[in-house]
């Protein structure tokens, strides 16, 4: 697990720079406009979070070396490419390389996952989640610096060959994604998706997509709020406390003895959030950016872990697909609610909305799921009583 760890934290730095230099690239050196770079992110981001269940599945069934084979061999094909083509190759070139892509988050939480019991894993999650905050703050500005010294195209190419050396990395290390229990079972066919694919999967994958279009959203209104402002020199300064808030609070949550629900985490990242709103400088942005720092990695944390405990071993990978792929819609619904909240009230109704998103949906779905509870056995009951009269 420490190997798996280690390695995925080093993967995710060249994984953030370069979502960061494929705009750089758009722009810079292909002279291209922002709608353009804007349109490839987009559908980049898409073609992975579609790639996310299938080949979350395909873990399951057919083990880590035979999944990421083709996906090692057609990502080094398509990275060696496109850097050096114009936009629309580039584009179809991105576009394929994105729906073969190394599901590195899967594999990373599922070798975690596997590698621990229920008694450890919320720690050990914790850290990953940690490693990823970790990472999205160092690889932007790894990326942003090295094209400032050497080509786009060159730093772009290096940047997708360091995955590519990843995926080679985890195709010899083969870590277990199952435990050592389920390996002595033998137990390679995946489990049926009917068996887990239910309301309370599917309420905790909204609540995960929640989390991170709050998270999503307020990274946008911190630009807003800052601009406004008028210290743009401080963006940098405020961005890096609020992320390091989130790994304070993930260190504090992995040292905690029992999970707190997600759902009660996700209401307290909005409730923390709306303080935001009311800032009336960097230095109080910054503060408030602080303590609403403190539930981000934790809210991501305790969905993980919660999901670990309602999907069978079987169809773990699927579900981390899945999971993944509501993180990454999540990503784009608070993006376009901040821009709509923004032009409509500036930064303090940007904050405001992702707060109400928060507290909304992590009070809405518990209320749901107990509601949903109350009436399945009242449906059961119905049929017995029925029999019972017309005898």
């Amino acid at each position: 697990m420490r190997n798996v760890l280690l390695l995925g934290a080093l993967v995710r730095i060249p994984l953030f720079a370069g979502a960061v230099l494929l705009a750089l690239h758009v722009v810079q050196t292909l002279h291209g406009s922002y709608v353009q770079a804007g349109a490839l992110s987009t559908i980049v981001t898409v073609c992975i979070a579609l790639s996310g269940p299938w080949r979350g599945r395909l873990l399951d069934r057919f083990g880590l070396r035979r999944t990421i084979a083709p996906s090692i061999l057609i990502g080094a094909v398509c990275w060696s490419i496109a850097p050096f083509v114009d936009y629309v190759p580039l584009l179809v070139l991105a576009a394929v390389a994105g729906l073969f892509d190394v599901p590195i988050f899967t594999v990373v939480r599922q070798a975690v996952i596997a590698a621990t019991t229920e008694q450890n894993r919320q720690p050990a999650l914790a850290l990953e989640a940690v490693s990823v905050e970790c990472a999205f703050m160092v690889g932007p500005i790894v990326g942003v610096a090295a094209a400032g010294i050497w080509s786009t195209t060159m730093v772009l190419f290096f940047v997708q060959m360091t995955l590519v050396l990843a995926g080679i990395l985890l195709w010899v290390r083969n870590p277990p994604l199952r435990s050592a229990e389920d390996a002595d079972q033998a137990s390679s066919v995946a489990v049926p998706r009917r068996s887990w694919f239910r309301m309370e999967f599917v309420a905790l994958c909204v609540g995960a997509s929640a989390a991170i279009a709050v998270l999503a959203a307020s990274e946008l209104t911190f630009v807003s709020a800052i601009r406004e402002f008028g210290a743009q020199q401080w963006l940098g300064v405020v961005l890096a406390v609020w992320g390091f808030g989130s790994v304070v609070g993930g260190l504090f949550y992995g040292a905690l003895h029992r999970p707190i629900s997600t759902y009660l985490l996700l209401a307290g990242l909005g409730a923390v959030t709306l303080p935001m709103a009311f800032a009336i400088g960097p230095i109080s942005l910054a503060i408030t950016g602080l303590v609403a720092g403190l539930c981000c990695a934790p809210t991501i944390t305790a969905s993980i872990d919660q999901m670990s405990r309602i999907v069978p071993e079987g169809g773990r990978g699927e579900a981390i697909g899945w999971h993944s792929a509501a993180l990454t819609l999540g990503n784009g619904i608070g993006s376009s609610l901040a821009g709509v909240a923004i032009d409509a009230g500036g930064f303090p109704a940007g904050f405001g909305a992702a707060a109400a998103l928060g507290v909304g949906v992590g009070l809405g779905l518990p209320l749901l799921l107990a509601l949903r509870g109350r009436r399945r056995p009242a449906l059961e009951q119905e049929p017995a009583a029925s029999g019972h009269i017309g005898a």
